[in-house]
């Protein structure tokens, strides 16, 4: 007896393709909701206190999740810290880079300096606190990473080394600003210092 030949159905246009499971993705969208609300959580801490006064549990409180959710996320406060600088570092050198390509250098500093200002107390602990070192060297990292497709707009100065030095300038005053009393130097102060200070860099 010949066997018969199974059959394949070819499934109906209104039957719904094969997805992941519904769980996988509802687990997956609940840890992108919890890392956001852990980073979200802290900025909104070191507003009111310094972060050596932080804790996970403080962190976890805020956000309103569970304290072993943290860890699923980062090991230690520290390690969230550190993710949230890595933001911080990408986001203030893609200000800074943009300045060298502005018309008005002074505008560009003041838009950088006002987004410090806007996060005043996160910035004084990433660059005065303990991982202060280690936050301008991935900042100069970073800037030397970007400048690579740069050009020179001088020919007496290496771009790398343009970028080093106004990276570090940058840095260190900024880190020098926010440890001062808040509206004891201005935005605008402190913008017309680096303009100052960097235009023989970054001007041709």
């Amino acid at each position: 007896m010949t066997a018969k030949t199974p059959v394949l159905r070819a499934p109906k246009s209104d039957e719904p393709a094969a997805t992941a499971p519904a769980s996988a993705l509802s687990r997956d969208a609940r840890a992108v909701r919890s890392g956001l609300a852990l980073r979200e959580a802290l900025l909104a801490l070191l507003e009111r206190k310094p972060f050596d006064q932080i804790t996970v549990r403080d962190i976890c409180a805020e956000a309103g999740v569970h304290y072993a959710t943290f860890f699923r996320h980062h090991p230690t406060k520290e390690a969230l810290l550190d993710t949230i600088a890595r933001d911080q570092i990408s986001r203030l050198s893609d200000l800074a880079m943009a300045i060298r390509g502005a018309d008005d250098y002074q505008a560009g500093f003041h838009a950088m300096c006002a987004y410090v200002d806007d996060h005043r107390d996160l910035w004084s602990t990433l660059l005065n606190g303990g991982a202060g070192a280690a936050m301008r060297e991935e900042w100069v990292r970073v800037a030397t990473e970007v400048a690579k497709n740069e050009t020179s707009v001088n020919d007496w100065l290496p771009v790398e080394l343009g970028t080093v030095c106004t990276s570090t300038v940058i840095a260190e005053t900024l880190a020098w600003w926010v440890a001062q009393p808040r509206g004891k130097i201005s935005v605008d102060e402190i913008a017309k210092i680096l303009n100052r200070m960097l235009t023989a860099i970054i001007a041709p």
